[in-house]
């Protein structure tokens, strides 16, 4: 009897101090694993400050890696320390609505994506239709995990200098119209781009404008008139895609409208985005567009260059700060590119951060993230630690790297 009393107590002693046991177990483990966080995005902050300073890096591998496809979409975020609530009141009352386009490099778009996003926002994604299957299903699967993200409606099969370039970023600007999200301003951006700005700070970037079109471009250059000048046609087939010069000349432009040459890449406000897609003579030069070259390159700036249209800045050139760009024929500007060229752009190398981070710039292109980790990371780093330090709201513990 003495034995099964001294049993029940036995048990009764586990039962009580089990639960105890495994939450100090867990206390424990959280807390090593935060140190270890901590100890990580230090040692990362040390050697981004010694690449800076023209000094050895002893990091070579991915400090911030993710997670994706391991957990559940609540897990994920958590663990990858997305930002889940509106930082600030002029954050929450100034919504923006980002376009991305992309065809690989799924890991280079995560920490854009990561970067930018903001439960405020609204997100449209492009995928080229010619993506492989594997990277269209984790984009899929990245975007179902947020509410104010998703994929475009219609997929273009994207021909590089074609008109289905500028088609994919319409058909994301007519669902973010659609979207419920009072978003203030448009950006596009690619998908190997990264954030030189805090969405505060771009929303002040922004305002400066005072509801006016960043579209920055000038009349056309002597070397790119033939774009416009001669037809030119997408071929596309199984293994490659290019465009075919014609040599055949095209009738002037619709509406006896003036082209202009700039970027592609734009910030662009809602009333704006509504003329791109309803008015006659938006609608007939992008038909006029169609089989010219880099038809993105003059259709923004040409359209945001007509007085009287909502936005439009007549007399403007290149200013608007929108995108930092290492090209290859002006090295003499930015002394060149410590990483390769892409079609003539810089992908940036360790050796170019000090440039990146005195920067004026919304944005930055190109990245990639298996190859120069470290760029992206160092980048990333210091693009939470100043969005967290303008938080007006108690910052989570998980919004920490």
């Amino acid at each position: 009897m003495s034995v099964l009393r001294y049993c029940f107590f036995a048990v009764l002693i586990l039962s009580i101090s089990l639960p105890f046991v495994f939450y100090a177990i867990n206390i424990h483990a959280q807390k090593s694993l935060r140190r270890l966080k901590f100890s990580v995005s230090s040692t990362l902050l040390e050697d981004c400050k010694a690449l800076i300073e023209d000094k050895v890096s002893f990091l070579k591998e991915n400090a911030l890696k993710t997670s994706f496809g391991k957990f559940n979409c609540t897990e994920y975020i958590t663990q990858n320390h997305y930002i889940t609530r509106v930082l600030s009141a002029e954050e929450a009352a100034f919504p923006l609505a980002y376009i991305i386009t992309m065809h690989k490099e799924f890991e280079t778009f995560e920490r854009l994506f990561r970067a930018v996003y903001m439960p405020q926002n609204v997100y449209c994604i492009h995928v080229d239709g010619k993506a492989p299957a594997a990277l269209k299903q984790a984009v899929r699967r990245l975007v179902d995990c947020f509410p104010n993200a998703f994929l475009a409606s219609r997929t273009e099969r994207v021909v590089y200098g074609g008109v289905s370039r500028l088609r994919a970023d319409l058909h994301c600007m007519r669902d973010l119209l659609a979207s419920a999200v009072p978003w203030h301003y448009l950006l596009n951006a690619c998908g190997q781009d990264f954030p030189l700005k805090t969405n505060w700070e771009i929303i002040q970037h922004l305002k400066a404008y005072r509801g006016k079109n960043i579209t920055p471009g000038v009349l056309p250059p002597a070397h790119v008139t033939a774009r416009t000048k001669y037809v030119h046609r997408e071929q596309l087939y199984s293994l490659f895609s290019f465009m075919l010069p014609m040599f055949v000349h095209k009738a002037p432009p619709p509406h006896n409208l003036t082209l202009y040459f700039g970027s592609a890449y734009i910030a662009v406000t809602r009333p704006f985005a509504e003329f791109v897609l309803q008015d006659p003579r938006a609608i007939d030069l992008l038909a006029w567009s169609e089989d010219t070259y880099s038809p993105d390159e003059h259709f923004w700036v040409t359209l945001n260059r007509i007085p009287g249209v909502p936005g439009s800045m007549p007399n403007a050139s290149w200013e608007g700060g929108l995108k930092a760009v290492k090209w290859i024929d002006m090295e003499d500007i930015h002394g060149g590119c410590h990483g390769h060229y892409v079609r003539g752009i810089c992908v940036y190398g360790t050796g170019d951060l000090k440039w990146l981070f005195n920067s004026t710039c919304m944005f930055a292109n190109k990245f990639e993230l298996r190859t120069y980790p470290l760029t992206v990371e160092c980048l990333e780093l210091r693009h939470r630690k100043r969005t967290l330090a303008q938080s007006e709201v108690q910052v989570e513990p998980n919004w920490y790297f």
